[in-house]
């Protein structure tokens, strides 16, 4: 893993000005230790979420809503904003190792803003206990699937005539990556995740994920960074909409923000150098986080 000297300098800059300016201008009563604690989670963060593409909602919110006593929007609104500076960061450290298929992601980014609305707008009739049950039941038999067998046998990416949609991609480090797929079903599969994304109250990338991988045979590296790229536009028209709603803190969300940006760095040049099936199992962990969450919430 190499991360540029340059950039871990502007980083550890930008952070210590953070933690020794925010806390007095922030819109939530902070001191430097707590400070302190939001980059570094900010830092796990981004760096966990963008080796799997997801943009760590899954973990911010409960964390907001246990740890720092916050009210449910607060805390979705200010993880939304987080998740958006995630994204955004994961996506250009992935652009410059050429890991984003960006024609495939503003298909599926295209197709899940529709999906984000309409759930949000049905969210109300998903919240219920039997709802919560099944849902949390499904994503544990998902996650076990993926611990299982996390992607597909490497011969068959290139080989299985899926659609007819192709795409060829090379790596900044020279690794060639072929596959097909149908592109109808991946929009119709990103709008049903950006529903589910938006009745959940998550980030859709735990879900893209797996249904890239195993649905649409992408590869795992590219489904992760592709991901990310997608979550960009998803998470901006929410975070938006939270923004107008009052529920950001802006001064939570600054330090957390500060953090994922390098963490996310640190993210994508761990991914260059581990196996499309650790990332897998790194993402059936988050999956197994939020059927838990779902579980006890039926439960």
């Amino acid at each position: 893993m190499k991360v540029p000297w340059r950039t871990s300098i502007a980083f550890a800059a930008i952070a210590g000005l953070g933690i020794w300016l925010v806390p007095t201008m922030s819109d939530y009563p902070l001191d430097w230790i707590q400070a302190m604690e939001l980059v570094a989670l900010g830092l796990v963060i981004g760096a966990y979420g963008t080796m799997i593409g997801a943009g760590g909602g899954f973990l911010i919110v409960p964390i907001l809503l246990l740890a720092w006593d916050l009210p449910p929007a607060q805390a979705a609104g200010t993880s939304l904003v987080v998740v958006f500076l995630n994204a955004v960061a994961g996506s250009i450290a992935n652009a410059r190792h050429k890991r984003i298929d960006f024609r495939s992601g503003l298909w599926f980014a295209g197709a899940t803003l529709p999906g984000a609305v309409a759930g949000a707008f049905l969210s109300q009739y998903f919240s219920g206990r039997a709802f919560a049950l099944t849902f949390g039941t499904m994503l544990f038999l998902v996650a076990l699937l993926l611990m299982w067998k996390p992607v597909r046998a490497e011969r068959s990416l290139g080989s299985e005539g899926v659609g007819g949609t192709r795409r060829i991609l090379r790596d900044s480090a020279g690794n060639s990556f072929s596959w097909s797929f149908s592109l109808p079903i991946g929009m119709a599969v990103s709008f049903g995740i950006g529903f589910l994304s938006s009745a959940l109250g998550i980030g859709g990338g735990i879900f893209h994920v797996p249904a890239m991988i195993h649905m649409l045979f992408f590869p795992a590296v590219i489904a992760t960074a592709t991901s990310q790229f997608i979550l960009a536009f998803s998470s901006l028209v929410g975070g938006v909409t939270h923004v107008s709603l009052g529920n950001v803190l802006f001064g939570p969300a600054t330090l957390m923000g500060i953090g994922v940006v390098g963490g996310a760095q640190v993210g994508s040049a761990i991914s260059r150098r581990i196996k499309g099936a650790l990332i897998v199992r790194l993402l059936s962990i988050a999956l197994f986080i939020v059927a838990a969450r779902l579980l006890m919430r039926g439960l």
